[in-house]
């Protein structure tokens, strides 16, 4: 049988992640179970929306792959970004974290002039099929620019007040573009991961449990401000009490919880996402889920979930300890907005906290959310990368040395 050669462009990027022969017993310089880890999660996500918007399409296009082709499109597009994301250096990300911030003010302030209004939210730019939601982006942005921050202003984030308070001003300035959308799920993200990143840059407890309290009460107010949030959080309290009304999206995903036991009614056999249960392939997919899969599906999908936070928290303990600090604090970043993110999802579909619209990491269908939170991988794949390269020069110096 004749043995096709390599293609030279496949073989120089496989060359750019090998180890020197005197290291071959590590053939490869990169977390492969990260990327296995977001690669699963992927797959099972395109699993599910295909499972789980069959209804949706016939609906709206009679075509019960509507979503599943867009979904698929937008995994190839997040695939190929993170292709080209893991060749930027850490470094520019550091030495570029006020221009993104920047663009991501830009972007907000864009989608409030020229947005597209779906279900009462303009949080959409349109550019022709698609749909571009800053707000995902501007997760990130935001994050990149408190690591660069943290090393920038580090003892000042520690000992000084006004170092404490700069960066919050950021967020505050962040968080009221994105409640004129409304979007006052992806402010209480941005706010547990910023608390979370001055936590680990040692703020002061005092004004750690400051900000925590002060955050707790301006969520209280909007949520007492806005009519629409008081229905959702007295649905969220007891959601059987207008089972038609405020609490009907709860208790379908909660019948879908029910239905699912154990081991599920089987892949593709979900009564719930039969226009029972809206939003079945967004913020509630993991109802859907449970119900096909059962407990035992939910669990791997944590699991999944929780290995995929774990390394990037270990990967920016790491960059902390060999002392690149941007790289530590950003990974550590991305760790806490995908884990609370996950948290919040599940959450809402099984009723342990209100509905917040935010979706489940690399599973619920949305371009802008899944390209983002690809990005965010490949930005953690090139943190490790860069590490493990350094480790291996130090490695080679001493060993000539």
């Amino acid at each position: 049988m004749r043995i096709m050669a390599k293609p030279q462009w496949l073989e120089s990027v496989v060359a750019r992640f090998k180890w020197p022969e005197s290291a071959a017993q590590e053939p490869l310089l990169f977390d492969r179970h990260l990327l296995w880890l977001a690669l699963c999660l992927m797959v099972l996500g395109l699993v599910m929306v295909a499972s789980s918007s069959i209804p949706e399409g016939i609906a709206m296009n009679d075509d019960p792959f509507r979503f599943t082709k867009r979904h698929g499109l937008y995994l190839l597009l997040c695939l190929c970004a993170i292709a080209f994301v893991v060749q930027i250096p850490v470094a520019w990300w550091q030495s570029h974290n006020a221009k993104l911030l920047l663009a991501a003010i830009v972007a907000l302030v864009l989608v409030l002039v020229v947005g597209r209004n779906i279900n009462g939210s303009s949080r959409w730019i349109g550019l022709g099929p698609l749909n571009i939601q800053p707000a995902e982006f501007a997760k990130l942005a935001l994050f990149t620019y408190l690591a660069g921050y943290l090393v920038r202003r580090h003892e000042q984030v520690r000992e000084n007040l006004k170092g404490f308070l700069k960066p919050l001003m950021v967020f505050f300035f962040l968080a009221v573009l994105l409640l004129a959308q409304p979007d006052l799920g992806s402010v209480v993200v941005m706010f547990v991961t910023t608390v979370g990143m001055l936590f680990l840059a040692g703020a002061k407890l005092i004004q750690f449990f400051g900000l925590i309290f002060t955050g707790v009460v301006a969520v209280v107010t909007l949520v007492i401000a806005e009519p629409y949030r008081m229905r959702r959080v007295s649905s969220f309290l007891d959601p059987w009490q207008d089972p038609f009304g405020s609490g009907y999206q709860l208790t379908q995903s909660l019948m879908a919880f029910g239905r699912g036991d154990w081991l599920g009614e089987g892949l593709g056999n979900s009564i719930q996402k039969l226009e029972y249960l809206p939003e079945a392939h967004t913020d509630f997919v993991v109802a859907v889920l449970a119900e096909e899969l059962g407990f035992i599906g939910v669990c791997t999908v944590l699991l999944l979930q929780i290995l995929l936070v774990s390394r990037a928290l270990r990967i920016g303990k790491q960059a902390l300890l060999a002392e690149q600090a941007f790289a530590g604090y950003l990974a550590c970043g991305i760790g806490i907005w995908f884990s609370f993110q996950t948290m919040v999802n599940v959450g809402a579909a099984s009723g342990l906290v209100p509905t917040k619209g935010l979706t489940l990491p690399l599973i619920s269908y949305g371009g802008s959310s899944l390209l983002a939170m690809s990005i965010a991988v490949a930005v953690l794949i090139r943190i490790d990368h860069e590490l493990r390269l350094a480790k291996c020069q130090a490695y080679k110096r001493g060993a000539h040395g």
